[in-house]
């Protein structure tokens, strides 16, 4: 880091932030009701881990950080996609199964039943 200056103070400030940010989203991680919120939290985590390889890029004038930033940024889309493929996929099968509950239980289900 440089001797004083706003930068360092900037640069510290900054730091303080992410730790806040992070210790919210390892919570939200934690206690998410639901699936989807676990994973929009994950991203949050990995946003968080490129603002601190980009952050430690400028604190210590070392570009491959950078490098890094990008790469978590790719892997952080490429699970966004899975999990919305994983979803839309378990949301058609729930929705699937549902119908199939439906009229197998409705009536006349069981004259159905007979004729089978």
């Amino acid at each position: 880091m440089m001797d004083g200056g706003i930068l360092d103070l900037a640069i510290t400030a900054s730091y303080v932030i992410l730790s806040l940010a992070l210790l919210l989203g390892f919570i939200r991680l934690a206690i998410g009701p639901s699936l989807a919120d676990r994973v929009v939290a994950l991203d949050l985590l990995t946003l968080l881990a490129m603002a601190y390889a980009a952050l430690y890029a400028i604190a210590t004038d070392q570009r491959a950080f950078l490098d890094v930033s990008i790469a978590l940024a790719l892997v952080a889309f490429l699970a966004t996609v899975a999990f919305a493929r994983f979803a839309e996929r378990r949301s058609v099968q729930q929705d699937i199964e549902s119908i199939t509950e439906a009229s197998t239980s409705g009536p006349g289900a069981e004259q159905e039943k007979e004729t089978l």
